[in-house]
């Protein structure tokens, strides 16, 4: 047996305990999670600005230098930067070259006043500048990009054309690293501008015109080749593809193309002073389709990342489109809000959107399904891209004798009347926005499940495409207002006294008046059991869970896209939606 002592009790029980507590520790230290490392804020802005020369009289022009610090963070809701944060502008690099103030947008107007400075706060930062640096405090950045506060700046006095500087731009906070961002600053620089060319803008289809392309450059050096951006709507076109352009078709979210933008590079030095113009017009023509549209030409100089692109993705085999220099009076107008210019065409066409319905039976407490909605005859396609607004509403008055309890995301609940309904499983009718835009041969497919509330033999509900405003229903494109209505015909009797003008199966599946491009119903389902219960979910995005809206050509995106960008690479058209009433 072995003999213990007690001062070798005691060391053992303490040795023990020292164990136990450092384990402890240990599994302790091993769930703390690990701290989160530090978020990498990102700068961004213009590589180069280039500023007008100091004038002989005046106060210097002003132009903006849009920075701005992107948050890496993709998470909307808990990806925020709370922090405090510091932004600091070292301005020594461009002494001597170009002054800089944090302003407010639009002071200066004309960029004839040296910059009226606001009390230094914008964007939520308050910013100085002392001496040769540019400071901003601020807090809270949301996930993505966020503008820093409006740098504007000017041609110092004592500047002469081609000096140039740099301005760089560090950032600090107590819980966010910054990569610092230079941008480089020029005095004087090539000024394209585009003339307005003289267009016939109110057409009929298959009608062609030519298109006396023209361009200034009003600038003080020479540009070192060129881009020409031609953007068109889906009614317009241009008779011939070059070689040296670059095309691109777009569907701005709408399921099928409604614009094609031409990105055409065009080498050689276009002189300060001097005018362009195509060395043959090119020949638009509107489509048998077209009913509204918009053509967008604008002047760029070319840069090393279009030509790029242009090599990557070469135009059509053929001609190339060249400019020469115009017979015209040299001018040292400065104006640099010219290089773009925009043509609306009206065109003398008709769309025919027709209303379909569908039938559907079942036993009181039974769920049922019904697939209504319009289609697009033509010839002509509609869209309103500019307002970014809806081309019509699909308004659904819902048969007696059922309760709707799963609907399309782009609808909503109104009662009787037209009038807002907090409600809204079960109202009496539906009101469905469409896109902003309808090919012509497309259209609109609404899906709806409906619970029977009781037996009705023959119940009708009706279906119309209408205007947007329920004061004023008429489709000003639509002659024809005969078939902008049908009817969803609930447990129909036996002789077919029903009115729908779009047989659907019993089961209510949609019948031949349906989408002719194939539009119908998602595929997403929408199911709701006897009880009128949606099991597909909360219904955030469609309704009670339901299915949602197609538009177009299988447009299963989401169909309240609204306000569309109109033209890619440098200009935005914002479109602002406003609220209607029913």
């Amino acid at each position: 047996m072995r003999s213990t002592t007690p001062r070798a009790a005691l060391r053992r029980v303490a040795g023990a305990l020292v164990a136990a507590g450092l384990l402890a520790a240990g599994s302790l230290a091993l769930s703390v999670p690990a701290r989160a490392a530090a978020p990498v804020m990102g700068f961004g802005g213009p590589a180069e600005t280039a500023l007008h020369p100091y004038p002989a009289s005046g106060g210097p022009q002003r132009t903006s230098v849009a920075l701005t610090v992107d948050n890496p963070s993709r998470d909307e809701e808990y990806g925020r930067f709370e922090g405090a944060y510091t932004v600091t502008f070292d301005l020594s690099g461009i002494a001597g070259v170009a002054d800089a103030v944090f302003g407010t947008p639009g002071s200066a107007e004309g960029g004839t006043a040296d910059g009226a400075e606001d009390d230094g706060t914008r964007g939520g930062a308050y910013c100085e500048i002392t001496g040769t640096t540019g400071v901003c405090h601020g807090a809270g950045l949301a996930p993505g990009t966020n503008p820093l506060p409006e740098l504007r700046v000017g041609a110092a006095a004592g500047s002469r054309d081609g000096d140039s500087g740099t301005i760089r731009v560090t950032g600090t906070a107590d819980d966010a690293a910054f990569t610092p961002f230079t941008t480089r600053i020029v005095i004087g620089g090539p000024d394209l501008v585009m003339e307005r060319a003289p267009l016939e803008q109110e057409l009929r289809p298959g009608r062609t015109q030519p298109f006396p392309l023209a361009f200034a450059n009003h600038g003080t050096r020479a540009a070192d080749g060129v881009v020409l951006t031609l953007m068109y709507t889906r009614g317009i076109e241009f008779t011939e593809r070059y070689e040296n352009c670059v095309y691109r078709e777009d569907d701005a979210g709408q399921g099928f193309t409604v614009r094609t933008t031409a990105l055409c590079s065009v080498e050689g030095s276009y002189e300060a002073g001097a005018v362009y113009e195509l060395a043959e017009p090119l020949l638009l023509r509107a489509t048998q389709h077209a009913y509204r549209d918009t053509l967008v030409y604008r002047i760029d100089e070319a840069g090393p990342s279009v030509r790029d692109a242009g090599r990557a993705a070469p135009g059509a085999k053929g001609n190339v489109l060249a400019l020469q220099e115009a017979p015209a009076v040299r001018s040292s107008d400065l104006d640099p809000t010219d290089n773009q210019q925009e043509a609306d065409f009206s065109t003398a066409n008709t769309a025919d959107f027709v209303a379909y319905g569908d039938t559907a039976s079942g036993l009181p407490g039974s769920t049922v399904g019904a697939d209504i909605g319009f289609r697009n005859e033509g010839p002509a396609w509609i869209g309103d891209l500019r307002s970014g607004e809806p081309v019509a509403t699909v308004d659904f008055t819902v048969p007696e004798g059922a309760s709707v309890s799963a609907w399309p995301g782009t609808c909503r609940g109104v009662t009787a009347d037209g009038q807002y309904r907090e409600q809204q499983a079960g109202a009496p009718r539906y009101v469905c926005d469409t896109l902003t835009a309808v090919r012509e041969d497309g259209g609109s497919a609404l899906h709806f499940d409906l619970k029977v509330t009781e037996a009705v033999t023959g119940a009708s509900g009706t279906v119309e495409v209408r205007g947007t405003r329920a004061r004023d229903p008429l489709l000003p494109f639509d002659p024809d207002r005969g078939n902008n209505t049908a009817a969803l015909v609930l447990n129909a009797d036996e002789a077919g006294e029903s009115g729908a003008t779009a047989g659907g199966s019993a089961s209510g599946s949609s019948g031949s008046g349906g989408p002719t491009d194939g539009a119908s119903a998602p595929a997403v389902s929408a199911s709701a059991d006897a009880t009128g219960t949606n099991a597909s979910g909360s219904g955030a995005e469609t309704g009670a869970g339901g299915r949602l809206a197609a538009t177009g050509t299988g447009a299963a995106a989401a169909a309240g896209a609204a306000a569309t960008a109109l033209l890619a690479g440098g200009v935005l058209y914002l479109a602002a939606g406003r609220r209607r009433g029913y």
